[in-house]
C-alpha cells in the first residue's frame, strides 16, 4: 500500500466514525505532550483516532484517570487545558481525530480535599448543595467513611489542624462551628462518621463503583448533576477537540437508556460507544449508541482460533490437576452469592431495606443476583433474565420460592426504586463474582478466561464466526472491536499462544503434570493458571510473574485474600515462581516447552489481529500490541511503550522490508499498519460481509471473508495444519479479477487460487480487487 497517504480525506467524509482507533494510556508519567508527540507515528500507523484514557483531574497521582475528582477542568497533572489543546491540535494536522473515555458512574473520594463537591458534602452534610451530586443513604445519619485502621483506638490518632480533621495522610473538613473540644469530640459532631475500614462491606450508606469505597457513585440521572459532570466534556465535542466518547461502566447507572439518550441529545454528531460486557448470546439494547468497546467481538476472534475438538482431554486434565469437585456453574453462582452477601453485604442491605415486610428478603435477594444470567437488565428490556433467575432461583433454594414470588412485582416494574437498584446490584455481583473471583478459580483453560467470555465454550466454528461477524455487519456496523483493553486479563498474544496449547493436549498434560510435582502449591487450580501464564507470557520476568501470582491468587479469595494476606501460602508460592527460575532442568523445560508453541503462537497472533481488523466494526488497537505482547492483567499492562522502537520498524517496513515471522513482532507491525491504511484509505472495500470457504482436505484451516472487494485470510489451527503437511491442494474460489495481497504486494488472478503460494510468506494474507 501507499506509504504517503494523510487521513483528513476520510476523516472529511465521515467524521463521526472513526476507520480504527489506538488507544493511549494517557496518565501523569505520559501526558498530553507526550501523546501528542505520537500523532504523526499513529497517521503513519494508519489509525483515524486516538482514543484516550479519562482526562478529567482524577485523584492526585492517579495512573489511570478513572477517579474524577473535577468534572471542570483537564487534568493539571496530566497538562490541562492547554495540553488537551495541543493535542488536539496535533492531532488535527496529522489528520486525526480523538475519541475521550468518560466515568459518569462514580467520582474519587479517596483524597477528599481534592474533590471539592464531595468535600463539602462532608462539611455540610445532607445540606450541601452538592448532597444530591451522591448516591447516599441519609437514613443513617452521617455518612460512613470506612477509612480507619483496623483498631478499635484508632480515632486517638486524630488530630485537628486549623479547620481540618487529620488521620495520617487523610484531611477532612470541620463543619462550621463544631471545632472546639478534642479531636474525637470534634468529630463526633461532623456529618460523617471516620469507621474501620472493615465495616466498609456491610455498612457503607453510599455507592460505591463495586466494591472500591474510595469511588463514590453519581446521580447522573439528575439532569443538574449531569450538566454539572459533562459540561467541559461536551465543550470539547462542541469545539471540535474530540470527535468520539467512550461511556464507562453504564451498568452501573440508575437508567443507562435515558443516560444515553441525554447524551446523544447533547452530543447529535459525536461517535459513542459504551463498555458494555455481554454474555453469549446476549444482545446490546437498541440504544443511541454505535456499540460497545467490543468484548464480544474478542470472544468470537480468540475462539475461532481455538481447537474445540480437544476439550475433553482439558476436562481429563483439570480433573486430574483440581479433583474437579465443583461445575462451572456451580462455583459462579457460590461465588456470585459470597459477593452478593459479603463484599457488597451495604448494597443488599439498602434493597432489603425497600421491602422491610418480607423478613427473607435478604436472602432471596442475594439468591436471585447469584441466579442472575447476565450483567443486568434494563427494563422492560431483559424481563426475560429476571425470569430465568427466578427459575434456577426456584431450584436452588425451594423453600424461598413464595418470597422469590413476593419480590417478582416489584422487581419486574421499571418505576420501582427495588427494581432499580436491583438492576445496579446485579451488575456488580456479576463483575465481582465471575470477572475477578471465578476466572482465578475455574482454570481448565486460561485462554477462555476472558472479559465477555464463557470459559465453558472452549472454542467458536468457522460457522458461528461468520455469523456473528454477519449479525454485526448488520446491527452494529460502528460498533468498536478489540482484542486487547486496559481491563483483559491477559494480553491477546498471551491469548493467541495458549490456544496452541488446544491443538497439542497430550504434550500439555505430560509437562504440567510433572511440573506440579516439582514446583508444588497448595492450591491446585492456582498452580494450573500461573502455569498456563507462564507458557504463555514466556520469557518472563521473575518479578512480574509473581506480582501476578500474587494478584491471582488473593483474586481467587481460596487461600489468601486481599483483606487477609495469608503469609504461609504467600511464602509457598514465592517458593513455587521461585522454583521455576532457580532450577536449571525446570527453567529449560518450561524455556523449551514455550518455544514449542512459540511459532503456531506466532501465527495465531497474526490471524486473530488480521481477523479482528478487517471484520465488521471499528477496530481498536491497544498502545503497544502492535507488537508482540505478552502482558497479563493490570498495572502489567499499563507499562511504558518503546514507541521509538515501533517508530524504527515501521520506517524500515515503508522502506520495502519484508520482516520474517519472529520476536521482533515486525510481522505483525506490517499486518496492523496495512490493514489500518487500507481501512482509512477505501472505506468502500468494507462495507459487506460474506464468508469465503476454502476447498480441499485441509479446508477447515482456512478463516477468509470478503469485506466487499476486499478478502481477508487466516490461518486457523496451525499445528494441526503441519501435521497434514501443508496445505496440499487447498484453494480459495475468488472471481475472475486480479488480486493485489497486501502484505507482499504479490499479485494473483484468475477463479481459483491456491492457499499454499497465497500463504507462503506469511500465515494471513490480505487482497484487494484491481
Amino acid at each position: 500500500m501507499p506509504t504517503s497517504d494523510h487521513p483528513t480525506t476520510a476523516l472529511k467524509r465521515n467524521k463521526s466514525r472513526p476507520s480504527s482507533t489506538y488507544r493511549v494510556q494517557v496518565r501523569p508519567d505520559f501526558p498530553l505532550k507526550a501523546t501528542a508527540e505520537l500523532a504523526d507515528y499513529l497517521a503513519d500507523l494508519g489509525v483515524s483516532h486516538l482514543y484516550s484514557a479519562p482526562l478529567l483531574t482524577a485523584t492526585p497521582g492517579s495512573q489511570h484517570g478513572y477517579d474524577v475528582v473535577d468534572h471542570t477542568q483537564v487534568n493539571p497533572e496530566l497538562g490541562g487545558a492547554e495540553g488537551l489543546r495541543a493535542l488536539s491540535e496535533a492531532l488535527k494536522n496529522a489528520g486525526l481525530g480523538l475519541v475521550v473515555d468518560i466515568v459518569p458512574n462514580h467520582a474519587g473520594v479517596a483524597v477528599a480535599k481534592a474533590n471539592p463537591t464531595w468535600w463539602d458534602v462532608l462539611k455540610n452534610g445532607d445540606k450541601s448543595e452538592y448532597a444530591k451530586f451522591y448516591d447516599i443513604d441519609w437514613s443513617r445519619g452521617k455518612l460512613l467513611l470506612p477509612v480507619l485502621a483496623d483498631d478499635p483506638d484508632a480515632l486517638d490518632e486524630l488530630t485537628v489542624e486549623g479547620d481540618e480533621l487529620v488521620y495520617f495522610d487523610k484531611r477532612y473538613p470541620i463543619a462550621d462551628g463544631t471545632g472546639e473540644g478534642s479531636a474525637r469530640e470534634v468529630h463526633d459532631r461532623q456529618h460523617y462518621e471516620l469507621a474501620n475500614w472493615t465495616r466498609g462491606d456491610s455498612e457503607i450508606n453510599y455507592r460505591r463503583f463495586f466494591a472500591i469505597t474510595d469511588l463514590a457513585g453519581l446521580r447522573v440521572e439528575d439532569p443538574e448533576v449531569f450538566d454539572a459532570t459533562h459540561a467541559e466534556i461536551l465543550r470539547w465535542i462542541r469545539e471540535g477537540l474530540a470527535d468520539g466518547i467512550r461511556v464507562d461502566h453504564p451498568d452501573g447507572l440508575r437508567d443507562p437508556a435515558a443516560y444515553l439518550q441525554r447524551l446523544r441529545d447533547a452530543a447529535p454528531d459525536a461517535w459513542l460507544v459504551i463498555e458494555k460486557i455481554l454474555e453469549p448470546g446476549e444482545h446490546l439494547p437498541r440504544w443511541p449508541v454505535a456499540g460497545t468497546t467490543g468484548y464480544e467481538a474478542m470472544a468470537e476472534v480468540n475462539g475461532v482460533f481455538v481447537d474445540p475438538g480437544t476439550e475433553p482431554f482439558f476436562d481429563t486434565l483439570d480433573h486430574y490437576l483440581t479433583g474437579g469437585t465443583t461445575s462451572y456453574q456451580n462455583l459462579v453462582h457460590d461465588t456470585k452469592h459470597d459477593v452478593a452477601t459479603r463484599m457488597l453485604a451495604a448494597e443488599l442491605g439498602r434493597l432489603a431495606r425497600l421491602v422491610p415486610e418480607i423478613e427473607a428478603a435478604p436472602r432471596a435477594l442475594a439468591e436471585l443476583a447469584a441466579c442472575f444470567p447476565v450483567y443486568r437488565s434494563y427494563l422492560p428490556v431483559g424481563g426475560r433474565h429476571l425470569a430465568q433467575a427466578r427459575s434456577e432461583a426456584g431450584r436452588r433454594r425451594p423453600q424461598l420460592i413464595s418470597v422469590f414470588d413476593q419480590l417478582l412485582g416489584r422487581l419486574r416494574n421499571p418505576e420501582d426504586e427495588l427494581a432499580i437498584r436491583f438492576q445496579q446490584f446485579t451488575g456488580a455481583v456479576m463483575a465481582k463474582g465471575v470477572e475477578d473471583t471465578a476466572f482465578y478459580r475455574w482454570t481448565r483453560f486460561a485462554a477462555r478466561n476472558e472479559v465477555g467470555n464463557e470459559p465453558t465454550k472452549f472454542g467458536v466454528s468457522a460457522d458461528e464466526f461468520h455469523e456473528c461477524a454477519q449479525a454485526r455487519r448488520q446491527d452494529w456496523p460502528d460498533t468498536m472491536t478489540s482484542l486487547s483493553t486496559h481491563d483483559t486479563k491477559r494480553g491477546e498474544d498471551v491469548r493467541a499462544r495458549l490456544a496452541v496449547l488446544s491443538e497439542v493436549p497430550g504434550d500439555w498434560t505430560e509437562v504440567v503434570r510433572r511440573w506440579v510435582r516439582i514446583a508444588p502449591l497448595p492450591d491446585p487450580s492456582l498452580a494450573h493458571l500461573i502455569w498456563q501464564v507462564a507458557v504463555g507470557a514466556w520469557p518472563i520476568e521473575k518479578e512480574r510473574l509473581l506480582a501476578y501470582g500474587v494478584k491471582a491468587a488473593r483474586e481467587a479469595g481460596v487461600a489468601t485474600t486481599w483483606q487477609h494476606p495469608d503469609e504461609s501460602f504467600e511464602n509457598a508460592l514465592r517458593a513455587m515462581i521461585d522454583k521455576i527460575y532457580d532450577d536449571p532442568a525446570l527453567h529449560r523445560e518450561v524455556s523449551d516447552f514455550a518455544a514449542s508453541i512459540t511459532p503456531p503462537g506466532w501465527s495465531n497472533s497474526l490471524g486473530q489481529k488480521l481477523v479482528q481488523l478487517a471484520m465488521p466494526g471499528v477496530p481498536d488497537v491497544y498502545q503497544g500490541t502492535e507488537l508482540w505482547d505478552r502482558s497479563l492483567v493490570d498495572p502489567d499492562n499499563r507499562r511504558p511503550v518503546d514507541f521509538g522502537a515501533r517508530r524504527e520498524l515501521l520506517a524500515r517496513l515503508d522502506d520495502g522490508w519484508l520482516p520474517p515471522v519472529d520476536e521482533t513482532g515486525a510481522a505483525k507491525l506490517l499486518v496492523i499498519s496495512r490493514t489500518l491504511r487500507l481501512l482509512r484509505q477505501r472505506p468502500e472495500l468494507f462495507t459487506s460481509y460474506r464468508p469465503v470457504f476454502a476447498e480441499g482436505r485441509v479446508g477447515e484451516h482456512v478463516l477468509a471473508f470478503d469485506r466487499g472487494g476486499v478478502v481477508a485470510v487466516a490461518t486457523r489451527l496451525p499445528v494441526g495444519l503441519s501435521r497434514h503437511g501443508g496445505w496440499h491442494d487447498t484453494t480459495l474460489s475468488l472471481d475472475g479479477h486480479s488480486w493485489t495481497e497486501v502484505f507482499t504486494n504479490a499479485s494473483y488472478g484468475g477463479n481459483r487460487l491456491a492457499v499454499a503460494d497465497l500463504l507462503q510468506t506469511y500465515p494471513v494474507a490480505l487482497l484487494v480487487k484491481e
